[in-house]
């Protein structure tokens, strides 16, 4: 196991508290409330199966995105996600026109081995992802190595930056855990190209 800033080609930060425990508090209470929770259907292995997380994909209206196999449009931005999505942009340096929701209702819910490469993200995205809720490990491995792997632990308010390439030459992965009964809700916002 490496530590996570001694992965080769990743450019990856964790940026523990970013979202002070107050606005990290009512901003999970207004999400799991006001978000138009979906299941998604993806497509694995061959066959359309249920997503093993509840998912909203918000944005601009022509921030059109596909993955799985699955064409999803845009819900619109709620007032909740501007001044976020304004502040993360600033700290940041870049814009973000879209953001996905996520939400783990336990450690049963998960998100197997990926990466956000899809083209209309563009050859070196990047993904600032933010964590409310229950802290769960986030797991990084490299695509030709697996050996060569990083574990974070996300907990309430904390950022997670991935550019460069560490969608090229990496994947992640939330894995289940029996021990978790409480929720966690991720946003990763992005730029989709148009």
């Amino acid at each position: 196991m490496l530590f996570p800033q001694d992965l080769p080609d990743a450019d990856v930060r964790h940026l523990a508290g970013w979202l002070p425990p107050v606005q990290a508090d009512a901003l999970h209470a207004t999400l799991l409330e006001a978000i138009p929770w979906e299941t998604h259907r993806i497509r694995m292995f061959g066959r359309w199966v249920d997503s093993p997380r509840l998912s909203c994909w918000m944005g601009d209206a022509d921030a059109r995105y596909r993955y799985s196999g699955a064409d999803f449009l845009p819900h619109p931005w709620p007032a909740v996600l501007l001044p976020l999505r304004d502040r993360l942009q600033e700290a940041l340096g870049t814009r973000f026109n879209s953001v996905l929701l996520n939400r783990y209702r336990s450690g049963a819910d998960s998100m197997g081995w990926h990466s956000d490469d899809e083209p209309e993200l563009g050859p070196q995205p990047v993904i600032a992802s933010l964590s409310l809720g229950a802290a769960r490990r986030f797991l990084l491995r490299r695509r030709d190595d697996h050996a060569l792997k990083a574990s974070y632990l996300l907990g309430h308010g904390d950022l997670l930056v991935m550019s460069g390439s560490a969608q090229t030459h990496y994947q992640h992965a939330l894995p289940k855990s029996a021990r978790i009964q409480a929720e966690r809700t991720n946003l990763t916002f992005r730029w989709v190209q148009r």
